[in-house]
Formats: C-alpha cells, structure tokens, sequence
C-alpha cells in the first residue's frame, strides 16, 4: 500500500513535478547571482537618513529606494522627464549600474508560480507541491522501512543502479524537498485565501501634517532612527507639495514620516501572521539566506534523476510482475503456493516451484498471499514462499495474510511449508516468515517442514529446500532457479597459494586478472562463478579490492563440490567466467573506531582484505580459527607483515588440531576484559564463515558483552556488528 502510495503520485504528476524543479532549480541562482553582485560593504553603522542624503545629492529626481532582501540598493528617479532606476553604493549613493529585471527571469518566475495560466496555473503549481510532499514523506517512510528503521536512515544503500540511485539521491535532497514543497503549499494556500497571509490596510493617512519648509531628507530625525538593514522601501513626497509625506516601510512595520518634523507618523507594526509569511517566502526562495537558495537548488535539481529512475523501477517492477502459466484453478488444485514479494523477485522461486509441482503430476494454483481465501476444498498442501520487507515487516502481496488468516481460519491439519526469503545482513532476517510460520500453525496447520530460509536468493539453499519437499512428499523433487544472470567477465588465474594439503582440507588462494576492465568492487564483495556443467552460480567473497589489481579469494576444496573441485582444479593461464555482487552491508564503517575481525577457515579471505586496505592504520584486532598451524595457516606472511607496519593491530589464532585444541570462540572468552573495552570504545565486529561458527562466535560473545548489558542483537541493531556466513 504505502508502495502503490508512493508510486502513483509520482506517475501521475512526474512531468509537473519535474518542471516545478527545474524552474525552481533557475531561480534559486538569483538570490546568488544578487548576492555576488552587491557591494561588499558593512552598513551596520548606516541608517536611511544617511542613504536618502546621499543618494538625493547624487540623483535630484528620486522617488523612491529600496532595499532588497539581498542587500542590493535600488533608486527609481525621474531626470528631464525621463525615469529611470540604477543599483546604488550605499556608502557614496552614487550608481553603480543601470537597473532592469532580466525577462528571462520574469518568464521562469510565471511559469513556476502559475504555468502561465494565471489562476487556474497557481493552483495547479500548488498540486504539485503537495504531490512533492507526498513523494518525499512516502518515500521517506519507505526508505525506512527498506533500511529496517530510522535509526538506519544513514546506512549503506544495496541494489540495482536505478534502485540505488534513486533512494540515496533522495535520502540526500529530502529534507530540502520537504520543506520546498512545504513553504510552497503554504504560499499557494495563501493566495487562494485558505490561510491569512497577515496582509494588512496601509496605515491611515496622517490627519495632520506640520506646515513650513521641508528638512532635508539626511536630517529627517525619523530615517535616522532606521537602521538600514531594516529597510525595505522609502518613497519620497510628491516635489512641490508641502502636504505631503515620506513613505516608510522596514522590515518591523510602515508608517509615514513628516517632511517638515521629521517625525513618524501613523505608524503600524505587521502582525505575526505577515512575519510568518515573510520568513516562509524567504525560506521558499532564498532572498535574503542566498545560500538556502543553492542548496534548495541543487536538491531541486536531484527531481529529474528521481523521476526517471522512478518510472524506470515502477516499469521493470512491471514487467517483473508474475506470469503463471498453466494455473489451476483454486477450487480443483492440489497444492497451493502463496507467494510473499515486495519487488516480485520472489516470483520466480515460487514459479520454479510451480512448475517442478506441475511436473510431477500436481494440479498447482499459485497466488499472491493477500489473496489467501481458506476455500481451498481439494488441498492437500499449502507451500509459502515469503519476503521480509525492512524492520520485519510484510513485504506488500503479503501485507494482508495474517489478517485475512485469522479471519477465515485454516482446514484442520492441512499440511504447510514456509520458505523466508532474506538477507543475513538485517536484524529481522526473515521474521516475517517466522510470522507466518507460527500464525500457520495456531490455525490449525500441520508442518510439512521445519521454517527454512533463503539467503541473497541463493539458488543452492533453494535446491536443498526442494530436496527436502520432495522427501516429505515421497517423491522426486529438483528445483533449479536461476535469477537473471548478470553480464560475466573473463577472469585469468595468475597465481595460486596451497594450504591444507596434510589435514586433508585442501585450501587455495587464488588471485585472477581481467582480460578487460572489470566493474569496481571492495574487498567483501562477492563474486559469482558459475561452473561448467551447473546453470547455478557459487558465491565467494572477496579478500582484493580492484584497487589491488587482481581478484582474490579463499577456497577450500569439498567432496563432491563442484564450483570448488573445478577451481582447484585449474591450472595456472586457466579461464573462468564470473560477475561482480556488491556487499556493502559487509566491511569496515569509515572512522576512527576499533574494528574487531572474526572467522574461521576460508572466512579469513575478505578479512584479510579489510586489513591490507587499512591504510590509516586505525585499530583492527583478527580472531580466526583454523586447523593445524604447521599447514593451514592462511594468510600467514601478510599477516605477520600488517602486525609490523601496524594495519593489524593484534592477531589472536585458534587451532583445532594443534596441542591446546582451541577454537576462535575460546580466543573470545579469554579475551573478555579487552572485547569489552574495544566495544565501549564503539568498536564494529565483522564476522565471516561458515554458519556453525556464527552461532557459536554470538553464543561466546553474549556471554562476553553481558557484563555490558550488551548482546550480539543489541550491536546489530546499531549496525555494529555485520555477518557474511555460509
């Protein structure tokens, strides 16, 4: 819902929106443009007794000043019958240059304020305003949701370049969206009269006015009572006429000044109401605040990208949209599979599954979750593939399930299985699912299957869950799902570090140069391999950044593996292709702050990297676990090398099959008293390996940090404590 709240506006006012900010982006130049062109001079000590003197003895004919919200002295006068207007130097008040708005800027000004239709035109403008305040408070709340909370609002952001772009250009330009959109809704509420603008009469003329000879401007008592920063406009008496007045308005009020007294006459102070309104058009334009205006500007600027990266993701969200083929109707189906997505990816696992099922001989009916009736009467079985979206929330074809469970209820002992979909990386990794699983079962279900999760859509975790089905349902159960493959890069294997070989675990450093130019990436980021014979890619992190020149990782040959037993196996000048996954929720946060490296076996490759990139030497202390320290001690000569020029800053090794038999989560708990130290220090833990060990490194550091009042969820909830775990 919010979504689809966020979404149509933007399609239906995309091309107002984008025009109102680029318009908006022109003139928010002028108040700067204004500013550069003034005459840097202190008028602190002037008032507008002194100006109108001076300016009176350099122009005869003058009518009236003014003072703009940019500092900028205008004079309007009549010479020879002829009128003119000139920019001033308030110190001399001789001009500077002649004074004639650019029409260039009048015809921005009325296409931004009314489109040229006059009042029809305003309000127009106005519905673009609020159409931008709906676009930057949804899309606010969504790019909360998606980070998992506002205290995450600063987080790195993940996903295609059109999804990346879009929400940090807007996380960047939201609060100077907000309040353009607010100050200009406000400005067009008050030209149609649905909020006082505080505009109020002029003052009364003056009943009575003093008789004789006129003071000289520079000496009427009540101009040298203005400062001049407080002016906004003086128009001088009609010439020749001893009844008339000066006209005075400051930026506190108006009133009229006396020719002859030089006192103030009929003056009255703007309500509160007026000086809102004022602050708002200075806040709305930047007169005044030139650079508000810049800013303002550049944030108006950031709409157009916005937009086309908006309908970009709004259209391929479309064509993403799911396509079932041959499916059975609900009334007559024999397995159901509910599908739970915020951007459809989790459509395509579900229509693997649906025809795998097809296949085997099942009448399938597919549906999104909120469509969930109960009236399913030839059921056997109800599958369900769900997304968590953000802080644990139901992504958005789930966002009525549970209600709608609840509500209808659940056949007695109707068999079901759910699949969470995720990333490790956020605190509430599948919660939805877990939701879903324990809502499920209250209703009366059945478990077909423990809850099993998917993480970063790997295709390997997906099989082993179809593996499973399979055996519950007493048949054959392959499910290949392959995402849409990214474009490859040729890789060539330039060298190659054994380890392992005498404790039966083979493990190989191996360092790959490109043919051609590969796309930039950190050490943490992955990349995909995908081996001869297999249409599913491999995954491992990488321990080089493309700043080292080569990309390297850690693998350790298994039995039967065939991404590792066909890198193993290559030889020196060998080819392979892969593709870059970037992984920016895995590495160190910038700053000074202490960072604590943890893993065990080929987890050290990624860490390694953090280190040799650790260039300014901040504080990084590595626990990694091995075997046997004679013959898999990974990394070992760098590692040595980065304790002495201090990238690392203390290393403390566990080996399982060594004298004392220790492994990476008794180095922990020995370590308390420090752990505990470097965590109140605001330390970051980074932890990679394999899943077993992740359990058992948070087992060790909860007991570490209870002494704190501290847990492992604590520290991920501060974004302090990150996992990339297999």
């Amino acid at each position: 819902m919010l979504r689809q709240f966020h979404s149509l506006p933007g399609l239906i006012a995309a091309l107002l929106v984008m025009l109102l900010a680029i318009s908006g982006a022109i003139l928010s130049v002028e108040p700067a443009l204004e500013h550069l062109q003034s005459t840097p001079t202190s008028t602190g000590q002037l008032n507008v007794g002194q100006l109108a003197g001076r300016i009176a003895s350099h122009f005869p004919g003058v009518e009236q000043i003014q003072r703009t919200a940019s500092g900028t002295v205008l004079v309007y006068y009549n010479q020879n019958g002829q009128a003119g207007a000139q920019t001033v130097n308030p110190l001399t008040g001789q001009g500077l240059a002649p004074y004639e708005p650019s029409p260039f800027s009048r015809w921005v000004k009325e296409l931004h304020r009314s489109l040229f239709l006059g009042t029809p035109g305003h309000g127009v403008s106005g519905a673009g305003a609020l159409f931008m305040l709906m676009l930057s408070v949804s899309g606010a709340l969504l790019l909360a949701r998606r980070l998992g909370g506002w205290r995450n609002l600063l987080r790195p952001l993940r996903g295609t370049f059109s999804q990346h772009w879009h929400a940090e250009v807007g996380r960047l330009a939201l609060l100077g969206l907000l309040l353009s959109a607010l100050s200009g809704l406000y400005m067009s509420a008050t030209g149609f009269g649905f909020i006082a603008d505080g505009s109020q009469p002029e003052p009364a003329f003056p009943a009575h006015v003093s008789t004789g000879p006129a003071l000289p401007v520079g000496k009427q008592q009540a101009l040298q009572a203005t400062d001049l920063n407080d002016l906004r406009e003086l128009v001088f008496p009609s010439p020749g006429n001893p009844r008339d007045v000066f006209s005075l308005r400051t930026a506190q009020g108006e009133g009229y000044v006396d020719q002859t007294s030089g006192a103030l006459l009929s003056y009255q102070a703007y309500d509160p109401m007026h000086n809102l309104y004022e602050l708002i058009f200075r806040l709305h334009t930047g007169e005044g605040l030139w650079w508000l205006g810049l800013l303002l500007g550049l944030c108006a600027l950031c709409v157009p990208l916005m937009s086309v990266t908006g309908i970009l993701l709004w259209w391929r969200r479309r064509k993403a949209g799911p396509t079932i083929r041959h499916n059975t109707p609900a009334h007559c189906a024999d397995s159901v599979i509910l599908v739970g997505s915020e951007n459809n990816s989790t459509w395509g696992f579900a229509n693997t599954l649906h025809d795998a099922l097809r296949r085997s001989g099942h009448q399938v009916h597919s549906a999104p979750m909120n469509e969930w009736t109960g009236d399913y009467p030839t059921a056997q079985r109800v599958l369900i593939l769900t997304a968590t979206h953000g802080d644990g929330n139901a992504p958005a074809s789930a966002s009525q399930f549970l209600a709608r469970l609840a509500k209808t209820g659940l056949k007695p002992g109707l068999p079901f299985a759910v699949l969470g979909l995720g990333d490790r990386q956020f605190t509430q990794f599948c919660q939805y699912a877990h939701q879903v699983q324990e809502a499920m079962s209250q209703a009366g279900g059945s478990p077909l299957l423990g809850l099993e999760t998917v993480n970063r859509q790997s295709s390997q975790e997906f099989a082993r869950w179809g593996h499973a089905l399979g055996e519950a349902l007493g048949q054959e159960l392959l499910l290949v799902h392959t995402p849409q493959p990214p474009r490859t890069h040729q890789l060539q294997l330039t060298e190659r570090v054994v380890y392992g070989e005498q404790v039966n675990a083979p493990t190989h450093i191996l360092r790959f140069k490109a043919r051609g130019k590969l796309p930039g990436f950190l050490a943490g980021d992955l990349v995909g391999i995908v081996p001869p014979g297999s249409p599913i890619p491999r995954f491992y992190s990488l321990a080089s950044g493309s700043q080292d020149g080569v990309l390297e990782i850690c693998v350790r040959k298994h039995s039967g593996g065939l991404c590792s037993e066909f890198l193993h196996g290559l030889g020196i000048g060998a080819h392979i292709e892969a593709f870059i996954q970037p992984n920016p929720q895995f590495r160190p946060a910038s700053g000074a702050h202490p960072v604590i490296l943890i893993g065990a076996g080929t987890g050290i490759g990624p860490l390694a990297g953090f280190i040799r990139n650790n260039k300014a030497r901040h504080p990084m202390h590595l626990y990694w676990g091995g075997r046997n320290p004679a013959s898999d001690f990974l990394y070992e000569p760098q590692l040595n090398q980065y304790l002495s020029d201090q990238r690392l800053t203390a290393l403390r090794a566990a080996f399982s099959q060594s004298q004392d038999h220790s492994y990476v989560q008794d180095r922990l708990i020995g370590d308390a008293p420090a752990l505990r130290r470097l965590i109140e220090k605001g330390a970051q833990v980074l932890v990679c390996g394999s899943r077993e060990m992740a359990k058992g490194v948070m087992q060790a550091l909860d007991e570490v940090l209870a002494p704190l009042n501290l847990n492992v969820l604590t520290l991920k909830a501060q974004g302090r404590y990150r996992e990339d775990v297999y």
